[in-house]
């Protein structure tokens, strides 16, 4: 429990569980303030006494009084005091005050001050005050697995307690359980765990079980799914649904259209939103707004759905509980509304109403209370609500509803009797019997009961409070977050409705009888010229901070297409830009295709909360000199900043290795002369290997690909493979047909062509790397060269009309640019920063060469950065055009000498701190080619072009 009082000095401090930890916090300002105050009034009264006094009296006097003095100012921090030292004394309160900002964004002060602002609004609903297990004991006793990261994805899947699972593998290893389709003594036992879980389950939502029957399903999408393939359809039904609802419900839709049924989405819209302030609201005042419907051609139905003029018509209304993209709730008066057809005027009066809810988010925070609003269908999944089991949900039917279901399919234990060669079959007559298919997930089952002992100990209205407490922060604390020039930050989306506090109508309520904002913040990022900062770059850069999120729409396409103001037009045009669900195309044409989503659990703190808030004003909150919304964050602390490069002489640059990497992700080797083809150099990426499913294996996903040596020797035509564990290498004629079919793959978005090895190339690929997989070669002409990234200073130039340099547009199975280049002053100047952002956390300061970021080119003899600004190189009369920074990824982190990745998510985690451009972590450029056959052969004509490692000039 935490509350805020003041000690018998008025300074205030956080009291936590009674007898423990006391944190004071002294009124620093305040003395500083009254201190300045008196040494400028010790300054005037000493101007008074040089007027006053005699000339020698007077010096005597002043020396005395001001020695004094002086020695009071630095008893209080200032400077000493003399006649011409005011002005100082104002810069050293603006400096103190700097001094302190700084505290404020680094130190733990700064956030012992934010718990302190925090606690004293919301020291009531956080941290369970009421309950036996304090916030705190339960993190660190339940989840120690947390320690150093920030899990902020409890919309996604919320967490398992330590206790939870002890008490499930101890339950399973001293009990026998087995199929309860059985009368032996162990298949009783298993039998009423059953039951007494179908009812805690209706307890959670208070649903009275003579009223409401358990179902137990494979999941929440299950659940949906059973209520879809089992409804009384027919052609005159209209199936209702929220924009605001996840996949596994708008999927429903398939069949009803099916059937000839209608399906419409539709907008909840409030007429007299409800105010926390009154308890005079008149609930069930909300307006229903029909988009366009949706209805397929009789001769497309795959099943009969004709209505008879003497069969009940039924139609089915459906939205969540909770939205899970924005976490914006649902009025549950709803259900009576919908029940009783009030939501439709006279041409949609005919027939019955059922409600079905998606309680699959909302209920580990705030369960439905089935006694009041009775709806006929609620889905629910357990991993949401405490962690595990998964793959296990369940389906609340209300018996009267359960009566119209025409379930179709029968397996075991659903039926009383069938006969095998007859059709003949009568279903079980319980409700839980013939909806549930084969033997249920009985351990699954059994498991539950510990993860409802962790609900029931801290009650569901407990969480609400506390969750709500963290949502309600940090939506405050980022919808008031700006740039230098005034414009804000992020846009949040949802029920938070900061903007509007004088709208008492309109303002968000996290906890409590009129809750209409679940523990959800999504939001989008703006920088400070307005444009949008994509969310695949805001996941990038939480999990350099260990802050595990969630980025895209979330499965909720209405949603995410309300809130984000994308047209069916937009949406298509999205798809036919590449664009589908979980990738990273999170701008297209200026618009966000998504959105950012933090969620807590009842398991978050505050420290999750400040974690959150505080990564989002360091990477995104742009002062009025920064640069990041023009080009690279460069920082002048360290060695001066960027340098003209028309400053530093170009003939002390040199190249200082030529390395290729023949296999891509598998280790490459160094040479004084290569030669260059039209892909970039010879060989260079011309091999990758596959695993099963045909996709490309990389470090990202296998590090120890980094142990797979290879070299090429030209004079005899052939590539030698070998790895640590296996006991000889490969060889590999580089002529001749050696691949026995071809493969087509996707890489970095284009297609590509590639001629597959036989069986035993694969097989020793599969023992070195311990997975199936196989090696294919590329396919030639097979991709061209697309370049989507442009950095500050560099660029391709404007083709010309009169045969100028042109653009090379053959690729290997490089991700993109011909060849890559670093600098060998910018890497020792990337191990300084990073020896200088060394913390406590990491003692041991993290140095990287240039082999960590698989160049093709390392150069030495620039300036730090300097590379940046060049837009061609010129080596051995080869020119080359510089495409650009190239992004960077997770896989830098990897040693290439051990396979391991460096603590701290280094280097990538200082990268982001200084090279961020365009949403892009880059470090070194991307070259290709200019002219390359104008002047020279094909390689395939023998005649090739070298570069010397001992000559390079660069041309500006």
């Amino acid at each position: 429990m935490f509350h805020v009082d003041k000690d018998p000095h008025g300074r205030k401090r956080i009291i936590t569980g009674g007898d423990g930890c006391r944190i004071a916090v002294s009124g620093f300002f305040r003395t500083a303030v009254l201190s300045w105050w008196w040494c400028k009034v010790a300054k005037d009264f000493l101007q008074f006494l040089f007027s006053s006094l005699s000339l020698s009296l007077s010096l005597l006097t002043t020396v005395i009084i001001m020695h004094r003095l002086t020695g009071l100012a630095s008893s209080l921090g200032f400077f000493s005091i003399f006649p011409d030292q005011t002005q100082k004394v104002e810069r050293s309160k603006n400096v103190l005050d700097t001094s302190i900002q700084k505290n404020d964004a680094d130190g733990s002060c700064a956030e012992e001050e934010e718990k302190l602002e925090f606690l004293e609004k919301y020291g009531n609903q956080y941290g369970y005050p009421e309950s036996t297990t304090p916030i705190d004991e339960l993190r660190s006793k339940e989840f120690a697995r947390l320690a150093g990261t920030v899990y902020v994805d409890h919309a996604g899947a919320t967490l398992h307690s330590d206790s939870q699972l002890r008490g499930a593998l101890d339950d399973l290893s001293a009990n026998l359980y087995s199929n309860p389709h059985s009368q032996s003594d162990s298949s009783i036992r298993t039998s009423d765990k059953v039951e007494l879980a179908r009812l805690q389950v209706l307890a959670l939502c208070n649903a009275p079980p003579g009223e409401y029957t358990c179902v137990f399903t494979a999941g929440a999408t299950s659940a949906l799914k059973l209520v879809g393939e089992a409804f009384p359809w027919s052609s005159e039904s209209e199936y209702l649904y929220t924009m605001e609802n996840h996949n596994s419900v708008l999927g429903i839709r398939e069949y009803a259209l099916d059937h000839g049924a209608t399906a419409i989405a539709v907008d909840v819209e409030r007429i007299s939103p409800p105010s926390s302030k009154s308890r005079n609201y008149e609930r069930g005042n909300v307006q229903i707004k029909r988009r366009s419907p949706l209805q397929r051609p009789m001769g497309s139905w795959t099943l009969t759905g004709e209505h008879k003029e003497d069969q009940e018509l039924y139609h089915l209304f459906a939205f969540p509980l909770e939205c899970n993209f924005s976490g914006a709730k649902f009025d549950l008066d709803l259900v009576t509304q919908i029940q009783q057809g009030r939501h439709c005027g006279e041409k949609h009066s005919r027939g019955q109403w059922l409600v079905l809810v998606d309680a699959a988010k909302g209920c580990g925070t705030m369960p439905p209370d089935l006694s009041r609003f009775k709806a006929d269908f609620v889905a629910i999944s357990f991993y949401k609500l405490f962690g595990y089991p998964t793959g296990l949900g369940a389906l609340l039917v209300r018996n009267d509803a359960a009566r119209l279901l025409r379930k179709k399919y029968f397996a075991g234990g659903t039926v009383a009797v069938s006969i095998a060669d007859a059709d003949f079959m009568q279903k079980r007559d319980r409700t839980e019997q013939w909806l549930e298919d084969g033997t249920a997930s009985f351990l699954s089952i059994v498991a539950l009961r510990h993860g409802f002992a962790v609900i029931n100990r801290l009650q569901p209205q407990n969480i609400t409070r506390h969750t709500g407490s963290l949502t309600s922060y940090m939506a405050t604390k980022l919808a008031g977050l700006k740039h230098g020039n005034g414009t804000p930050v992020c846009i949040l989306y949802g029920n938070h409705h900061h903007n509007n506090d004088d709208d008492h109508h309109h303002q968000a309520n996290y906890w409590g009888l009129h809750c209409n904002q679940g523990p959800i913040v999504t939001l989008n990022l703006k920088r400070a010229d307005g444009s949008w900062v994509g969310y695949h770059e805001v996941e990038k850069l939480a999990a350099l901070s260990n802050i595990q999120l969630r980025t895209g729409c979330f499965c909720n396409p209405g949603a995410c297409a309300k809130y984000l103001q994308l047209s069916q037009l937009d949406l298509r045009t999205n798809y036919e830009a590449g664009h589908v669900c979980w990738d990273d195309h999170d701008v297209i044409n200026g618009q966000p295709t998504g959105a950012v989503r933090v969620s807590f659990g009842y398991m978050s703190t505050f420290e999750d909360c400040l974690a959150v808030i505080r990564f989002i004003r360091k990477y995104f909150v742009e002062s009025e000199t920064s640069t990041a919304s023009s080009g690279l964050m460069m920082d002048d602390s360290i060695n001066g900043g960027i340098v003209d490069n028309d400053t530093h002489a170009t003939t002390s640059i040199q190249l200082e290795s030529i390395i290729v990497y023949p296999i891509k992700s598998c280790a490459g080797f160094s040479v004084r002369v290569w030669p260059l083809s039209d892909c970039g150099l010879l060989y260079d990426r011309e091999w990758l290997i596959q695993n099963h499913s045909g996709d490309t294996l990389t470090q990202k996903k296998l590090p120890s690909m980094c142990s797979i040596q290879t070299s090429i020797d030209l004079s005899t035509g052939m590539m030698q493979v070998w790895a640590p564990n296996m006991n000889h290498c490969l060889a590999i004629p580089l002529q001749g047909d050696q691949c026995s079919g071809t493969s087509d793959l996707i890489l970095c978005g284009n297609r590509a062509g590639g001629n597959s090895y036989g069986p035993e190339v694969a097989e020793w690929f599969t023992e070195a790397l311990g997975i199936p997989c196989s090696l294919l070669r590329r396919e030639p002409k097979s991709r061209k060269l697309q370049s989507r990234r442009r950095t500050r200073g560099v660029g391709k130039r404007d083709d010309d009309n009169d045969g100028g340099s042109t653009v090379a547009s053959e690729l290997s199975f490089v991700n993109e640019g011909q060849l890559l280049l670093v600098s060998k002053a910018s890497i020792d100047e990337l191990n300084q920063r990073m020896a200088v952002c060394n913390t406590e956390h990491a003692p041991a300061s993290v140095q990287v060469n240039a082999l960590q970021f698989r160049p093709n080119l390392v150069l030495s003899g620039s300036l730090p950065n300097d590379e940046d600004n060049w837009q061609t190189v010129s080596i051995c009369n080869q020119q080359f055009t510089v495409l650009g920074g190239c992004n960077r990824c997770q896989m830098v982190n990897i040693d290439q000498a051990t396979g391991f990745h460096h603590s701290q998510s280094q280097p990538l985690a200082t990268l982001a701190s200084y090279r961020r451009v365009e949403g892009k972590i880059t470090f070194g450029i991307l070259l290709t080619q200019d002219n390359f056959g104008s002047t020279h052969e094909s390689v395939e004509q023998n005649s090739i072009v070298e570069l010397e490692t001992d000559y390079v000039k660069w041309l500006h």
